[in-house]
């Protein structure tokens, strides 16, 4: 029998909740979702086995028990929102290959870095469905090349749609954690993110009073718009806001696009969360904020004072291959070998810390890093 659950948060504000039990997670039309403790962010799915941000990838985060799939989001050239983690794909889609795009290939400055390859942008929606997506890191995921060229680029209306099916099959309610890429840049281009972001999340019953909604960017002054625009609908009932946070001494690209000097690590200050707080529910830092040593023996403060601010902290990527894991906690010196064991104890150590979230590219080893961390803390 479905377990009756709610969701304790409001359109805008952040508060508490009470534990669930992750398998009875449920709702019913017009019923919403209790948030979890710690909650489990497949990262652009489940990207430590699946070509990133794919639907293949965020069905197998479903099933391997994410909270919520995380999908980027880009614009074509006809204005579709569909899932990329850069507009630039030559890294993750079968692009180079094809010589009916060769003249595509053009060299673009984005958020002040000149980069070279094929980006989404000089793409309709139908030209971007004749490619096919690619693992992004074979060097450190080699078993995914196998998936390569199976799987299309997918919008964000199949997206949802994925989501949808999976509830109205199981029941369960799957959150969708939605960053807008480079918001500034496709502002420039008549391609503003936003406003189509929150039409297709007006869309459907899902999106619109069922699924718990994020979104996130890296940016500053969209989320405040995005926060303008969630006052006035009442269409999306349940999106709230998460300001990322880039390397400590970078700045948000619409800072550097008005000349201001903010940083990031000004906006890790207790008066820079305070302030964050102010248009943010939550943020979401690189794991770097959260411990002064590569050792994670001593905390920063940063933790606290987002709780002090009324923010919730999800810090990014968990990740199980071994070149993405401190030293000490390696299982050997390969590179690539995944290291689930080493992964488990990392993401306990910030479980401990405080974190209320975490993003994950094996959402399979945060759940049961979740599972045994709260057996313990439940004794």
């Amino acid at each position: 029998m479905l377990k009756k659950v709610f969701w304790c948060m409001s359109l805008i504000a952040l508060s508490g909740c009470n534990d669930h039990d992750h398998d009875d997670l449920a709702a019913s039309p017009n019923t919403s979702v209790q948030e979890p403790k710690i909650l489990l962010i497949g990262h652009r799915g489940a990207s430590a086995l699946r070509p990133e941000h794919t639907l293949a990838s965020y069905q197998k985060a479903i099933d391997d028990g994410a909270d919520f799939i995380e999908p980027d989001l880009v614009s074509t050239k006809d204005g579709v929102l569909v899932a990329r983690h850069e507009n630039e794909i030559s890294g993750t889609t079968n692009v180079a290959t094809l010589p009916e795009f060769a003249n595509r290939k053009t060299t673009k400055v984005i958020d002040g870095v000149s980069i070279t390859g094929w980006f989404t942008e000089d793409f309709t929606l139908k030209e971007l469905q004749q490619l096919k997506a690619r693992e992004r890191i074979p060097q450190y995921r080699p078993a995914n090349t196998q998936f390569n060229d199976l799987y299309s680029i997918p919008t964000l209306d199949e997206i949802i749609d994925l989501a949808n099916q999976h509830y109205k099959k199981t029941g369960k309610v799957i959150g969708l954690y939605i960053e807008t890429k480079h918001p500034t840049y496709f502002k420039t281009l008549n391609l503003s993110l936003e406003d189509p972001l929150l039409k297709t999340l007006a869309k459907y019953e899902y999106s619109q009073k069922i699924a718990p909604i994020y979104l996130q960017s890296f940016e500053v002054e969209n989320l405040k718009y995005l926060k303008q625009q969630l006052a006035a609908l009442k269409s999306v009932q349940r999106a709230q806001l998460i300001q990322l946070y880039d390397s400590s001494s970078s700045q948000p690209a619409d800072s550097v696009a008005k000349g201001a000097k903010t940083t990031y690590a000004d906006m890790a200050t207790a008066q820079g969360l305070k302030d964050v707080a102010q248009y943010a529910n939550g943020v979401g830092p690189a794991k770097s904020y959260i411990f002064k040593n590569t050792d994670m023996t001593q905390t920063t403060a940063f933790v606290t004072d987002a709780h002090l601010a009324g923010l919730k902290v999800h810090p990014y990527t968990f990740r199980p291959e071994n070149n993405f894991l401190p030293q000490s906690l390696r299982c050997s010196a390969r590179l690539d070998e995944r290291c689930a064991s080493g992964s488990i104890k990392e993401m306990k150590l910030y479980f401990q810390a405080g974190v209320d979230g975490i993003f994950t590219d094996d959402p399979a080893i945060g759940r049961q890093a979740i599972t045994e961390y709260t057996a313990v803390q439940s004794k």
